[in-house]
């Protein structure tokens, strides 16, 4: 007698799990996902089999019976860390924009944050909602996760930095990390401070550090201090930047005549609460961020620009291409960063 399982229940169908349906066709549950959902690298005999299995033991890929003709929801599943941040709603909006296009729909997973529903969201909620395929933004996933989207074997793909194991599309955040602090040198600063970001909602993601890496390693090879004072870190908020700006100035001592700051939202709450307490921006302070923030231009902020709309534009486009069948589609691509400067960066006063 068939097991119930978890998994059994996801298709509305009970007793019968995929796992029965691989041990008595003699494949791969990777295999039977693959094949019920209509997903290419399946020959056709096999499919054939494992649809006339299924069949029989009454198993159903999808909520409705007739999904077991195709297994394609036409739906891809675009997992977000947080949606109000300005880098996460544009690349739903790129992401929807290629899915419209091409007639798929857009199911949103939000982890709110903090993580705190990731261990559910990975366990029941992504194999009962019968996704296509997932796009990841801007977070790591970990060993079991990524065992767990390999058993149900869809494509997927990282948007907005590097994650091991994964197709991955993004800027280059060492090489725009180094543009802007270069800017600053070139422009005659010597005394540098860093507006890092330092994310604790347990994402694991390495865009923080790899930025932290390049001032370093460009405020070195100029011959310059990287001074622990001035190191201050912020969860790439405005209202971060604006208390990481009292921090740095609150302290005793000499003041920096420069910040790079890690992302536009906290190089904007720097400029804010500099302007608050009478410091003035680019006079006694300039200040570079990265993004090119929908506000950027209007507040006049020198930044190392990306289109994170573009990028998961791109990234949903490969996601749909491997669907129809066109092999090596999935594969990472490094977007293009530009230097913008505007009224927020100038030479420090001599």
């Amino acid at each position: 007698m068939a097991r119930t399982t978890d998994r059994a229940q996801r298709g509305g169908h009970s007793g019968v799990s995929i796992e029965d349906v691989a041990a008595a066709a003699g494949v791969s549950t990777a295999t039977v996902s693959r094949a019920v959902r209509g997903l290419p690298r399946v020959s056709p005999a096999t499919r054939a089999k494992i649809l006339e299995v299924a069949g029989a033991l009454g198993y159903v890929a999808s909520s409705s019976a007739s999904g077991l003709a195709t297994g394609r929801t036409k739906t891809i599943g675009v997992l977000a860390p947080f949606v109000s941040r300005w880098f996460f709603s544009k690349a739903i909006e790129g992401a929807d924009r290629e899915l419209h296009a091409r007639q798929y729909n857009l199911s949103l997973f939000n982890l709110g944050g903090h993580g705190s529903h990731r261990e559910r969201l990975f366990s029941k909620t992504m194999v009962y909602k019968q996704i296509d395929a997932l796009l990841v933004l801007c977070m790591a996933l970990s060993h079991d996760e990524l065992d767990h989207l390999q058993k149900i074997d869809i494509p997927l793909v990282v948007v907005g930095g590097h994650v091991e194991e994964c197709a991955y599309i993004g800027i280059d955040d060492y090489a725009a990390a180094s543009t802007a602090v270069k800017h600053l040198i070139d422009l005659g600063h010597r005394d540098i401070a860093l507006l890092h970001g330092d994310d604790e909602t347990d994402l694991n993601f390495d865009v923080p550090r790899v930025r932290i890496l390049a001032f370093q390693d460009v405020m070195a090879a100029a011959g310059l201090e990287v001074r622990p004072e001035w190191d201050e870190w912020g969860d790439f908020t405005l209202r971060s930047g604006q208390e990481a700006f009292r921090r740095l100035w609150g302290q005793p001592g000499p003041k920096p005549t420069a910040i790079f700051c890690a992302s536009d939202e906290m190089a904007m709450g720097v400029i804010f609460e500099a302007q608050r307490v009478g410091v003035r921006v680019p006079e006694d302070l300039s200040v570079i961020g990265i993004d090119d923030h929908d506000f950027s231009d209007a507040m006049g902020l020198t930044t190392v620009g990306q289109r994170p709309d573009e990028q998961a534009e791109l990234g949903t486009k490969m996601l749909l291409d491997e669907l129809l069948g066109i092999t090596g589609s999935v594969q990472s691509a490094v977007a293009p960063h530009q230097l913008i400067v505007r009224r927020t960066t100038a030479p420090p006063r001599s």
